[in-house]
């Protein structure tokens, strides 16, 4: 795709204006959430947007930057977008930031932040807090379950010789 940025603004206004859009478009179609998100190559091309589809597609993780990234990696056929820039809408939660960060994205620019949203009831405080929690201390009760052969799939991934790491 060839996007044309008006001469008068830059090229993170350009694209962050495209991912708000985005988001505005979604709440007046009542498809979803405020949210919008836009990757853009090195070389300035979009290679996947976008928005949010939790309640439209009864999924949790269809938040805008994970949908962007499944476009993104889908369209350039690779599960890596080094270098990629995200414009997002508001400041992922930790669940994107993550994705983000497993998709080698090299930087991320947002619009709102973590508390803006949260003041329109999109609060994920406690996420961010119970990740870094012991995981004896979080919320969500994990229990440590060894069977017989629970690791019979990581000692194949170790001897695999014709494995693509991540």
């Amino acid at each position: 795709m060839n996007h044309c940025i008006n001469e008068e603004e830059d090229r993170d206004t350009f694209f962050m204006k495209k991912a708000c859009s985005i988001a505005e478009m979604n709440v007046i179609s009542g498809k979803g959430g405020p949210f919008g998100a836009v990757i853009v190559s090195p070389l300035g091309e979009i290679l996947g947007e976008g928005q949010n589809q939790v309640t439209l597609q009864l999924d949790p993780t269809q938040h805008a930057e994970m949908v962007a990234i499944r476009n993104a990696c889908k369209n350039i056929q690779d599960f890596r977008l080094t270098n990629c820039t995200i414009y997002t809408s508001c400041e992922p939660c930790s669940m994107c930031l993550s994705a983000c960060y497993w998709a080698r994205i090299g930087k991320v620019i947002y619009g709102n932040t973590r508390e803006e949203a949260k003041s329109i009831g999109f609060d994920d405080s406690w996420i961010y807090d119970e990740v870094g929690k012991p995981i004896i201390d979080r919320s969500l009760q994990m229990v440590k379950k060894s069977v017989v052969g629970y690791n019979n799939a990581f000692s194949l991934w170790k001897n695999e010789d014709k494995k693509i790491e991540y």
